[in-house]
């Protein structure tokens, strides 16, 4: 059975019906593999080191492994998903997933957890890149963007609750015990997805995985300098979210004296603000273009970026850095649906390859900006400042360099 994108298009201004409730409940989930993969064993980082006598470097490893391993997967599977349809590779990639969630319960090293998590990373990049095409598939222009808000609601709920979820796991027992969570939790997904989700991509819609002409398919994106430009605003803008998840669990406790049950409320509040500004981008959004909505989330991130900076440089205390940080995080739920539904408006034919492109943008810079904040050691929250108001400067001149409205939007405006 396949959705009909007349029929779910014609809802999204309306208020939630049982049904479609339970496909952004769905969508949702799925989006928010990644960042609850991640968040919820970040209160566990340094008890990992202390357990597996490894330097707090290596332990930050198993966040760069997760992060090439979902571009990699994303690489793969968003074309294999325009080919065969959306279900197939989700349900492989979900088991995948509980795999991976198992061997990293169970790893003796730091090396052999790192890569578990890869192996994990690649079954959860099934859920990520699949959800972002199913939603291409089914909507387009302004409807898109609500509904890539919308969908903020849920991925909110990740950085909210995983963090917290996982300080109190490590309350009853050890780190290993988050991974068996994720294992549930992946498990509980793959059930929801086989009995409950239809197909999306109907079969006279897919197109053909041949190697070469997937290779072409992203030759062809990557030359695309609109799509570009979305997309690396995108990723550079995930590159400095990934510097704050990767650096501040080491910050506010080592540096600050953050228990991890405060840290994770911390970071809690933080997605608490991604869910607000996502609801609140979702409202205006018809009111104001997306690329309004975009040039003043990117421009936020940017100051704020300085922000952190300035805080962590000049020792302007706990609070002085907590306010730029919940800004910075904040402006992702603008950035995020907006450069989502720009970058993929003109990719209707090849939705689950530019979703990949677009995936894997955001996780290879977030990839490179993990290393980067451990360089200066872990009495120095400085490292993260810098990294973090680098890459929001790049994700700003990246937009304002390589975007231009399209046609459409400014017949619009006249």
């Amino acid at each position: 059975m396949t959705i009909a994108p007349e029929r779910v298009e014609e809802t999204v201004a309306r208020p939630l019906t049982t049904g479609r409730a339970r496909f952004v409940l769905i969508l949702g989930g799925l989006s928010a593999f990644g960042p609850l993969s991640i968040d919820m064993y970040l209160p566990a980082l340094p008890q990992m080191a202390g357990e597996l006598r490894a330097a707090d470097a290596t332990v930050q490893l198993t966040l760069s492994a997760f992060i090439i391993g979902l571009a990699i997967g994303q690489l793969i599977l968003g074309p294999l998903s325009d080919a065969i349809g959306r279900r197939k590779p989700l349900v492989a990639g979900l088991a995948l997933y509980m795999v991976g969630s198992i061997l990293c319960a169970v790893a003796p090293t730091a090396e052999l957890l790192i890569a578990a998590r890869g192996v994990q990373a690649f079954g959860a990049a099934a859920g990520i890149v699949i959800a972002r095409a199913t939603v291409r598939d089914l909507y387009s222009g302004t409807a898109m963007t609500k509904f890539f808000s919308l969908l903020m609601l849920v991925n909110g709920l990740a950085p909210i609750l995983a963090p917290i979820i996982g300080g109190q796991i490590l309350n009853w027992t050890s780190w290993r015990g988050v991974f068996v969570c994720l294992t549930v939790f992946g498990g509980l997904l793959l059930a929801v997805v086989f009995f409950l989700l239809p197909e999306p991509l109907p079969e006279e819609r897919r197109t053909p995985a041949r190697f070469g002409s997937v290779l072409r398919k992203y030759a062809s994106l990557l030359r695309d300098r609109g799509f570009l430009g979305y997309a690396l605003a995108s990723g550079l803008m995930f590159g400095s979210l990934f510097a704050y998840i990767s650096g501040s669990s080491f910050a506010l406790q080592g540096v600050y004296g953050l228990s991890p049950q405060a840290y994770s409320l911390v970071f809690g509040l933080n997605g608490i603000g991604i869910v607000a500004v996502g609801q609140l981008n979702g409202r205006i959004v018809g009111r104001f273009p997306e690329r309004t909505l975009l040039t003043v989330g990117l421009v936020v991130a940017a100051v704020a970026g300085f922000g952190v900076l300035a805080a962590s440089a000049l020792d302007l205390g706990l609070i002085g850095l907590l306010i730029p940080l919940f800004i910075l995080v904040s402006s992702i739920g603008m950035v995020a649906p907006n450069a989502s539904s720009l970058a993929l408006a003109e990719q209707a034919r090849s939705a689950g390859s530019a979703s990949a492109l677009l995936g894997v943008l955001q996780f290879v810079v977030g990839g490179l900006a993990t290393p980067l904040v451990g360089l200066g050691g872990p009495g120095t929250a400085v490292p993260m400042g810098i990294v973090m108001a680098g890459f929001g400067v790049l994700a700003l001149l990246a937009f304002g360099t390589m975007t231009r409205p399209s046609r459409a939007l400014v017949a619009q405006a006249a």
